[in-house]
């Protein structure tokens, strides 16, 4: 199973009002009418999206958290003017990577260096195909574990997610299930997993 930046999903939200379950156009009509909340719970949904990008790059936590708050920037300002809200995500994944990819040719280019047709050959500008899609499956496999029921999200982090896994035993002792039902059980969080994704056009 695939795992994000930091290993962990992110915070499991249930609480009413604007959250991360809520489609992209939903929580983008809202941040539009100014309310607080949808802004939050957008910024929430994308998080670990935003930050894994730079991570990717070979971005410390301390440079991902910058380029994080750039993006922010760019998004409350730019927001307004996106023309399809169905194209948000992509939008997104575009201007952090370019935001990523600008850090990158920092890194790589010292201050008294000049750059030549020689070196600037060497800098990426757009992003590859292949990180794009990378980025695309993660995120959709955070929103499809959104979806699952509280017991099965805690199920999964207890075996997929933490590092080493946690025997059955002590999953079944924290969940107040007996030991033998584990493997049953992760089996059904995993095939309703499974259909979530493949209604994203994802498969695990």
């Amino acid at each position: 199973m695939p795992r994000d930046e930091s290993g962990h999903p992110p915070p499991l939200l249930f609480h009413r009002g604007p959250n991360r379950t809520w489609s992209d156009e939903r929580l983008i009509r809202g941040c539009l009418n100014g309310d607080d909340r949808a802004w939050s719970a957008l910024l929430e949904k994308y998080r670990n999206l935003i930050y894994s990008i730079p991570m990717k790059y070979g971005a410390s936590r301390e440079d991902a958290a910058d380029i994080f708050q750039a993006v922010s920037l760019e998004l409350f300002s730019e927001l307004p003017r996106l023309r399809k809200q169905s194209a948000f995500r992509s939008w997104l994944i575009t201007i952090t990577a370019h935001a990523s990819l600008k850090w990158k040719r920092k890194q790589q280019r010292r201050p008294e260096d000049e750059l030549t047709a020689e070196n600037a050959e060497t800098l990426e500008t757009e992003p590859s195909a292949d990180l794009i899609e990378e980025v695309e499956r993660e995120q959709a496999l955070r929103e499809a574990l959104a979806q699952l029921s509280p017991r099965c999200q805690e199920l999964i982090t207890m075996l997929f997610y933490r590092e080493p896994p946690l025997p059955y035993r002590e999953v079944a002792q924290t969940l107040g299930l007996a030991t033998g039902s584990i493997g049953f059980i992760r089996g059904r969080c995993l095939k309703r997993l499974e259909r979530l994704l493949a209604g994203r056009g994802f498969w695990m």
